[in-house]
């Protein structure tokens, strides 16, 4: 009886690029370089294995008696075996009933086998089943696998000489191949050529270059291009099967020269993994996959995949928080968001340069990734909206609930994989281009992850997580990056083409990353330690960047965003403030800002304030001539911040102080406000190594900066201090209220706790 399967041997695992070029494979589980069956057969290789093994295939039923009479005459003769007489269909049967003994009796069970064969599959099923499991010498079976150990190309692409010799191989595969006996093996391989140009096959030329071309010296190393792509597609279901991807060979060649480059500079810091992920934002598939260093070896986990592992994100989600807002109508892209030193009962955000701006716009402090204002803004959104949102575009690596994370979301306390953060980044990137080609289908492919299979693709959401305009705000934000002086030459270098990017850096400077958008392409960077080992110099900007740009190189010319018309207003905007025009604002501009942004409060900062006719004092009717006042508009911040934003803004005017007797205003002002400790802080005291109590210090800012303002612990009086408002303390274990009175009698309290070593356990 035919078994009902002939072969249940296992394969390799293979992926193609989008030509059909072989990136990678891995060897089959049983030591073989076997490849999955073939699909079709290339016309050179065919004629020859027919001429070879079995001119009459076409015509018998599996078994070719005149073949058979042959062979029996021919061992006779011979006193010993030199021929079998078997056709292409009883080699299949022998092949797949793997050891038998080479007798009379087996061959008649292969006889009687092949001509059910013949009834159970077609001609070319059965050629397809040979040259998809015949030896073709040493560990090497099967036609896709000889032509790439032998040839390093695919079949379709085998020359005459090249398909004749592999016609030949099967035959005597222990005894004849390349790097074996090559001076018999050409003369067999001549030999079949020659009856082929006697046949017609070829022509003169063909033939006398064919005979010409010499033997590969044995079999070759397989292409490793992609080898954790290769691992990711096997450990989805993809072990044992061809994948035919859409990643461009030639590109995936030059990132990993580009990766290899990079990373020969990178490790003499100590940094010794990498990653790069190239998608094409259009077709939404992946172009180059490279998840890691391919020379950063096994002592240093360069078998990880770090496209695919959870890291620290860093800055990443910065853009994703500011588009939100600006989604839903909270802020305008420049709308003033606090940048002052912030205390939370154990999260104190700190911006990299440990530097504040009092309050910095909006779009700024994303250009600039400012973490306070960051945290300020998470705040106002709410961390677990903002956790739902991030799963809506696809982060998959928040398993935790939101409180888990909390505010320390938005500066890398929660993880991300590239592969999650680069195709939400092509999300946004889509949902622009969808939005100015005008094409609103069922089919909208905005946040869908990309496709690593070289077809057509198929959409998986139907409506985009932003809208169009909250993306198009949120990358002109990060086109205008702005760093520091130091790196100031990274904005002339990015503008060598439109490309809208973000980095990163994880707490410990254990993860750089970056990221580029352009309406064609988003490459993803990570460049760091597999085993979390953090280095000084790892930041995104200094180790990530220059690898992202690049990679930017290597890609065509690209193109940038068209606004997108239909979500944008034309609106009056407090230039100060950026909020909406009140009819207090200083100075107005007329901008485009997200229709839902109309829904935003006017400016809150700017007040009437009436003054006398020198403009040095603050006064009302009540104590001065009405017709004497002079009324401003007065931009007015909370004093906190503007103890801070005054240091950089010298053109900031303090409002002017009461005059003497006008103790009465209409304006309803905060005029001091404590930076340090936050209301109702646990503070706990740590004890020196001599055992003595450490200090508190307390930090407080008021309107006029040049004030003395005096102070008192629990009602009792401490001391005074001017201009620079601190003072050093050492309060005893309990709760506490520190209390500041200015000149004029204006109280500030504030409340904390003071723990103990053994409250604090």
């Amino acid at each position: 009886m035919l078994p009902k399967e002939l072969f249940n041997d296992p394969f390799a695992t293979v992926v193609n690029d989008f030509r059909g070029e072989l990136l990678s494979a891995r060897i089959a589980d049983d030591g073989q370089w076997r490849f999955p069956e073939v699909e079709a057969l290339p016309e050179k290789y065919e004629v020859a294995l027919l001429m070879f093994e079995d001119q009459h295939f076409y015509r018998h039923p599996g078994v070719n008696p005149l073949a058979i009479g042959r062979a029996l005459w021919q061992n006779l003769t011979a006193s010993e075996t030199v021929s079998g007489g078997s056709t292409i269909s009883m080699q299949v049967i022998r092949l797949s009933r793997k050891g038998k003994s080479r007798s009379v009796k087996e061959k008649l069970v292969e006889m009687a086998l092949a001509t059910r064969l013949e009834l159970r599959y077609s001609k070319s099923s059965i050629l397809k089943l040979y040259a998809s499991h015949a030896p073709f010498g040493g560990n090497t079976v099967g036609l896709n696998a000889a032509a790439w150990r032998y040839f390093q190309r695919p079949p379709k692409n085998l020359s005459w000489a090249e398909a004749a010799l592999l016609a030949i191989l099967p035959n005597q595969p222990s005894l004849l191949f390349p790097g074996k006996r090559n001076e018999k093996l050409l003369d067999k391989r001549n030999r079949l050529l020659q009856r082929l140009y006697n046949a017609g096959a070829m022509d003169e030329i063909s033939f006398e270059l064919a005979k010409a071309e010499p033997l590969p010296d044995g079999p070759a190393r397989l292409p490793q291009k992609a080898d954790h792509f290769l691992s990711y597609l096997a450990q989805s279901g993809a072990k044992g099967k061809v994948t035919n991807s859409s990643v461009d060979g030639f590109l995936q060649d030059r990132v990993n020269s580009v990766l290899n480059a990079h990373h020969a500079l990178l490790k003499t810091d100590g940094i010794h993994n990498a990653a790069v992920l190239v998608l094409d934002v259009k077709s939404n598939q992946v172009m180059a996959y490279a998840g890691n260093v391919p020379e950063s070896g096994s002592e240093h986990a360069g078998a990880v995949d770090v496209i695919q592992a959870p890291r620290s994100t860093g800055s990443l989600l910065k853009p994703l928080l500011y588009a939100s807002l600006l989604d839903e109508g909270l802020i305008l892209p420049k709308t003033l968001i606090p940048d002052v030193p912030t205390f939370y009962t154990d999260f104190a955000p700190k911006n990299f340069t440990r530097k504040y701006d009092g309050v910095v716009h909006a779009d700024m402090a994303i250009s600039r990734s400012l973490n306070v204002p960051a945290v300020n803004m998470l705040k106002m959104y709410g961390y677990p909206k903002f956790h739902q949102k991030l799963r809506d575009l696809g982060m998959t690596t928040l398993n935790n609930p939101p409180g888990f994370y909390g505010l320390s979301m938005i500066l890398g306390g929660s993880e991300g994989t590239l592969w999650d953060m680069a195709n939400i980044y092509a999300g946004m990137s889509r949902t622009l281009n969808n939005h100015s080609s005008r094409r609103f289908t069922t089919d909208y492919q905005g946040y869908a992850f990309a496709s690593f299979e070289s077809k057509d693709f198929e959409a998986n959401r139907e409506v985009p997580s932003l809208n169009a305009s909250s993306v198009w705000f949120a990358f002109k934000a990060m086109l205008e990056v702005y760093r520091p002086a130091e790196d100031a030459s990274w904005k002339l270098y990015s503008s060598a083409r439109k490309v809208a990017w973000k980095t990163g850096t994880s707490f410990g400077y254990r993860d750089g990353w970056a990221i580029g958008v352009t309406p064609e392409y988003v490459v993803g960077v990570w460049v760091g330690n597999a085993d979390g080992e953090g280095r000084p110099g790892l930041t995104g900007i200094k180790a990530a960047a220059p690898l992202m740009f690049d990679v930017f190189d290597l890609l065509p010319e690209t193109t940038w965003f068209k606004p997108p018309k239909s979500e944008l207003v034309t609106a009056i905007v407090d230039r100060e403030t950026g909020f909406l025009s009140s009819p207090y604002s200083a100075k107005v501009d007329t901008v485009e800002i997200p229709k839902v942004g109309l829904r935003t409060t006017t400016s809150p900062y700017h007040q009437r304030v009436h003054l006398d006719k020198t403009e040095r004092f603050r006064v009302n009717a009540g104590c001065y001539p009405l017709k004497d006042i002079v009324t401003k508009n007065w931009l007015v911040l909370p004093p906190k911040e503007a103890e801070y934003y005054k240091k950089k803004n010298p053109m900031y005017l303090d409002l002017p102080p009461l005059m003497p007797g006008c103790e009465d205003t209409s304006l309803s002002l905060m005029v001091m406000d404590m930076i340090y400790p936050q209301e109702n802080a646990a503070l706990y005291i740590p004890i020196a190594q001599d055992g003595v109590r450490s200090e508190l210090v307390f930090e407080a800012t008021h309107r006029e900066s040049d004030i003395e303002l005096f102070w008192h612990l629990d009602d009792v009086y401490i001391g005074s201090t001017l201009s620079k408002h601190e003072i050093s303390l050492k309060p005893s274990p309990g709760d506490h209220i520190i209390t500041i009175i200015d000149p004029e009698g204006n109280q500030f309290k504030r409340k904390f706790r003071v723990l103990s070593k053994e409250s604090e356990e």
